[in-house]
């Protein structure tokens, strides 16, 4: 077994428990669950698909079952947006759910074109440093969409508590592998000027 197939399945299921929240709560009335539901489950199966047109060869190291088990319920922390908003009727005003879908929808673009510009990168220029289109400002423009997109779920669900998973994960995993790579890219001799021209993350910030 690979990560990538604890992760995919994961996010496959995604949207069948969110579905069961529903059910369950019999919420089919409840407008933000279902744009919940919309978000989060297309991203899971968008997810899906790019792992197998362009997959990223980060997952791809071998897994045990414990650990692949550690990660699905790592990633299950993510399931407490859902929970909250159904089973607390969370019903968000018509501002919020128009900036989470605008959120989702800019976050879907950086992180999925970002990945499909490095997949092309890798096959059609191996061996040279990715930094132009996305890349040019943001060393990691893939994390800055995965970002955008979970803000957004955390936003619907109108809590804190979505927002500060979020933040253990940038800080616990996100950051740490950003680091790494920029000390794998740090093999390219034109790599001190790009770093110096570009941000780790978020454009302008950090």
């Amino acid at each position: 077994m690979r990560e990538k197939n604890f992760i995919d399945s994961h996010k496959g299921v995604t949207g069948l428990f969110i579905v069961a929240l529903i059910y369950w709560q019999d919420a089919w009335q409840n407008a933000t669950a279902l744009i919940y539901l919309a978000l989060h489950g297309s991203y899971g199966l968008m997810w899906v698909l790019k792992s197998r047109l362009f997959a990223d060869k980060s997952w791809e190291k071998d897994c045990s079952i414990m650990r692949g088990l550690i990660i699905w319920l790592g990633l299950s922390l993510y399931w407490i947006a859902p929970w909250i908003i159904v089973i607390h009727g969370v019903q968000a005003p018509g501002w919020l759910l128009a900036l989470a879908v605008a959120s989702f929808a800019f976050g879907v673009f950086l992180h999925f074109c970002a990945d499909m510009q490095k997949h092309m990168s890798l096959a059609l220029r191996p061996g040279h440093l990715l930094s132009d289109g996305l890349w040019a400002r943001s060393r990691n423009p893939n994390y800055l969409g995965e970002l955008l997109i979970y803000v957004a779920f955390a936003l619907l669900a109108m809590h804190w508590l979505p927002f500060v998973v979020l933040g253990l994960f940038i800080i616990a995993y996100w950051v740490p592998n950003m680091l790494r790579k920029d000390r794998s890219l740090s093999r390219y001799p034109e790599f001190s000027d790009y770093r110096a021209r570009s941000w780790l993350f978020i454009p302008f910030v950090i």
